[in-house]
């Protein structure tokens, strides 16, 4: 099968010619029809664990994906061969799970994984379960009763996108942080306020707004400490600063500012009710692009410059 794939941590992924993979026991095997990209796929091309769980490789990259079921493993399974499916897989930095940019993939039935909605098509189903997974929780982990304002930085990509819509619904005042013109669609998926930080410094445009600060920052970008806790200045006494990017624990914040490195716990019955929302049109997912499998390494440069609109979806 094909496979985008890295030789040694900080090699330049490729296209590469693997094995299909057979599933174990409680596990199926999906013949992927469309993967997402998301951060932590460039992240696992170019990085070097922190831990010391083993890797091997080559490995392959990306964690969500949507298609069908192929194969059944042995023992019990509430799938059969021939169901739609999406989910996300542990993933190749975990180091115990599979990668998704290939044309199958394996994973445990019982995990984070789900059958797609009459209605909702393939390449929208394998955008949402990092996505749509991640803004949900950290909706949760902000525990607003409403009323309240967020600020979010990197609004307009995938988690942006869909935190902006989910926070909206709860009558939370979202001020989107983005990179470019994108005041129409923001407004259009309810933020109340879009700085476009090209032109207008962050810092200065949300003190005019919220002298005293907003009430929770969530920060989808910075992976510099001092970056993130120049943001975390600008929520009030008493408020949260959450960071998608590890470096809560890293950084020097406000004395009476939490400070929260989140982290996705993907589960299946959470896509059911992304995915129904999607289904209805209740709940958009944003795709940017969609490129072809050999694009890959091309999409997963240009998703590490920042200011992405949206999903960036590969199709196989």
């Amino acid at each position: 099968m094909r496979a985008i794939a890295v030789s040694a941590f900080r090699a330049e992924p490729e296209l590469v010619e693997m094995p299909k993979p057979e599933p174990g026991a409680g596990e199926v095997r999906v013949r992927v029809a469309y993967t997402a990209l998301n951060p932590c796929d460039w992240q696992a091309a170019h990085d070097s664990p922190d831990d010391e769980t083993p890797r091997v490789f080559p490995l392959v990259v990306g964690v969500d994906f949507a298609g069908r079921v192929d194969m059944i493993g042995s023992g019990p399974n509430r799938f059969r061969v021939g169901d739609q499916v999406f989910g996300r897989t542990a993933g190749p930095v975990s180091g115990t799970g599979p990668g998704t940019y290939c044309d199958y993939t394996t994973v445990a039935q019982d995990s984070a994984v789900a059958l797609v909605p009459p209605g909702l098509p393939l390449d929208v189903a394998a955008a949402l379960p990092s996505a749509g997974t991640a803004a949900a929780q950290i909706l949760e982990t902000l525990a607003f009763r409403g009323h309240e304002s967020l600020l979010v930085v990197g609004a307009a990509g995938g988690v942006g996108s869909l935190l902006t819509q989910l926070a909206a619904a709860r009558d939370v005042r979202v001020v989107a942080a983005v990179r470019g013109d994108e005041r129409a669609r923001m407004t259009d998926l309810g933020a109340a306020v879009t700085i476009d930080t090209v032109y207008h410094p962050l810092e200065t445009a949300v003190r005019e707004l919220f002298p005293d600060g907003v009430d929770a920052l969530a920060d989808l970008v910075a992976t510099d400490p001092d970056d993130f806790a120049a943001r975390a200045a600008l929520v009030r006494a008493g408020g949260t600063a959450l960071t998608t990017r590890g470096v809560a624990g890293r950084s020097v914040l406000p004395a009476d500012v939490t400070g929260i490195d989140f982290r996705l716990e993907p589960n299946p019955v959470l896509l059911d009710v992304l995915a129904a929302g999607a289904a209805e049109g209740v709940l958009r997912v944003p795709i940017d692009i969609e490129l072809p499998l050999e694009k890959a390494a091309q999409a997963l440069d240009r998703n590490r410059t920042g200011g992405a609109r949206g999903k960036t979806v590969l199709v196989l």
